[in-house]
């Protein structure tokens, strides 16, 4: 099940996310953030754009949301994304899931660029593999450019890959973004009709 993160649900998003913080450099952030700080986030983000959890059997397995890309207005069609799937869940669909959702939520918001900056290494490590990279690939994206060694973490130097992905076509004139709160409900409908 597929549905809109609340600020409750953010001590269980953070056990998800400070295996990836501890243990990887899937994420260059060093510390776990505290419960309310990551709450915050969820507030901030849901602004704006969609935080979306997933669910199975009542457990809370994995979390997708989009961000700002840029601040600058002319960039209102262009978000950033972002996925994490709990470690004893990858490669089982909820990856493909979330992202198939959160697409489906920006394009109701009239988003047309998507794109993800992922952590990538030199030479895989028991810290990083090319895995993200692979997966963004799977779900449609295409790779554009790389800050080399441009992260340190775990006393080794890793590097940022830029994906991006178009989910509709470039009028001369786009509608209007919307943003989430204005469409939430529509697309709670349309994931609740899924279930």
């Amino acid at each position: 099940m597929i549905r809109t993160a609340e600020e409750s649900d953010a001590e269980k998003l953070l056990e998800i996310y400070s295996y990836y913080i501890k243990n990887t450099a899937i994420t260059f952030e060093w510390d776990v953030p505290s419960t309310a700080e990551f709450a915050a986030r969820i507030r901030k983000i849901s602004e704006k754009y969609p935080f979306l959890v997933a669910e199975r059997s009542g457990k809370i397995v994995g979390y997708a949301y989009a961000g700002t890309f840029n601040e600058r207005r002319s960039c209102d069609w262009t978000v950033e994304t972002s996925i994490y799937v709990a470690k004893d869940c990858r490669g089982g669909g909820v990856g493909r899931e979330l992202y198939t959702a959160l697409e489906k939520a920006l394009a109701m918001q009239n988003i047309i660029s998507l794109n993800a900056c992922v952590a990538y290494p030199e030479k895989e490590d028991e810290y990083l593999t090319a895995n993200s990279v692979r997966y963004h690939e799977h779900m449609g994206y295409r790779y554009v450019g790389e800050f080399h060694k441009c992260g340190y973490k775990f006393g080794r130097w890793y590097s940022l890959v830029w994906l991006e992905k178009f989910i509709s076509e470039h009028p001369q004139t786009p509608p209007n973004v919307k943003w989430f709160p204005e469409i939430r409900d529509e697309f709670e409908r349309t994931i609740a009709k899924k279930r």
